[in-house]
C-alpha cells in the first residue's frame, strides 16, 4: 500500500519576514531587559559598598588618631595592585578591600581600639576578632567575596606568624598580602594612642626589613618604589619621635 503524501503549508515570504522581525524585536527587547538588570544591579553594589563605607567612617571618626586611615590604605592598595598587573576589576576590589579593611574594629571594645598602653592578652584576642568579624560583615555580599577574604587574611604574615588562620606564603590572597603592607605603612607613620609616629623614611626601611620575612618582598618593593615617587601625605610624619622599644611596630 503506497504511503499517502500530506501535503505541508510552507510560510510565505511575507510570513518569513513578519516572524523575523517579531523574533529581532524580542531579541531587541531582551537584550533591554539584561541591560536594566544590570544597572540596576551595579547601583545596587554601589549602595552597598557605601553603607559598609559609611560603617567604617563612623568608625574611624570615633577616633582622631585613625583617621583617614581607611581611606590613605585603600588608595594605596589599589595603586600597587595596579602595578603589579592585576586587571582593573581586581584591583578595583583589592582597593575597596583596603577602605573596609578594619570594619571588623566596630566589634571591638573602643577601651581597647583606644588603650594607651600595651594590651594584655585577653585584649589582644578581642583585637584579633576584627579580621574575622570584618569578613563576617561583608560575605553576605556575593559581589565581594574577593574583598571579604582579603578583610579576613589582611594580618596574615609571609611567615605564618599571623592571624586569624596562620596562614603562610602563597596561601595568603594577593589582595591581603597587598592590603598588609599599605596598613604596616599607614600604621608606622600615623600617631596611635600607644605610641608615636615614625618617619617616613624609618617606616620604608622597616617594610624593606620584613620584606620576604612577614611582608611579600615582591608587593614591597612595588610599594616603596612608589612611595618613592610621591611625597608623604602628612607634613607631620617624622616631626615626633621613633618607636619606644617596648611597643610594636605592627598595627593592631
Amino acid at each position: 500500500m503506497a504511503a499517502r503524501l500530506v501535503p505541508v503549508a510552507f510560510p510565505s515570504g511575507d510570513d518569513l519576514t513578519a516572524a523575523y522581525r517579531r523574533l529581532s524585536a524580542a531579541y531587541q527587547q531582551a537584550l533591554c531587559y539584561a541591560e536594566d538588570v544590570k544597572r540596576l544591579y551595579q547601583q545596587l553594589q554601589r549602595a552597598i559598598y557605601q553603607s559598609l563605607l559609611g560603617l567604617a567612617n563612623a568608625l574611624e571618626a570615633k577616633d582622631a588618631y585613625t583617621r583617614g586611615h581607611s581611606e590613605r590604605v585603600g588608595a594605596a592598595s589599589r595603586s600597587v595592585a595596579v602595578a603589579l598587573g592585576l586587571p582593573p576589576h581586581e584591583a578595583g576590589i583589592v582597593g575597596q578591600a583596603g577602605l573596609l579593611h578594619d570594619i571588623g574594629k566596630i566589634g571591638v571594645p573602643e577601651a581597647v581600639l583606644r588603650k594607651r598602653g600595651e594590651l594584655d592578652d585577653t585584649e589582644w584576642a578581642l583585637m584579633r576578632k576584627h579580621p574575622l568579624i570584618g569578613a563576617q560583615i561583608v560575605s553576605p555580599f556575593e559581589f565581594f567575596a574577593a574583598g571579604a577574604l582579603t578583610i579576613r587574611h589582611h594580618h596574615e604574615r609571609l611567615d605564618g606568624s599571623g592571624y586569624p588562620d596562620g596562614l603562610a606564603g602563597e596561601a595568603i590572597p594577593v589582595g591581603a598580602r597587598i592590603v598588609a603592607v599599605a596598613d604596616v605603612y599607614d600604621a608606622l607613620t600615623s600617631d596611635r594612642p600607644y605610641r608615636a609616629a615614625l618617619p617616613r623614611e624609618a617606616a620604608l626601611e622597616y617594610l624593606a626589613r620584613q620584606a620576604g620575612r612577614t611582608l611579600d618582598g615582591r608587593v614591597v618593593a612595588v610599594f616603596v618604589e612608589l612611595a618613592g615617587a610621591r611625597p608623604s601625605a602628612d607634613p607631620h610624619v617624622g616631626a615626633r619621635p621613633a618607636l619606644a622599644a617596648r611597643h610594636p611596630a605592627t598595627p593592631r
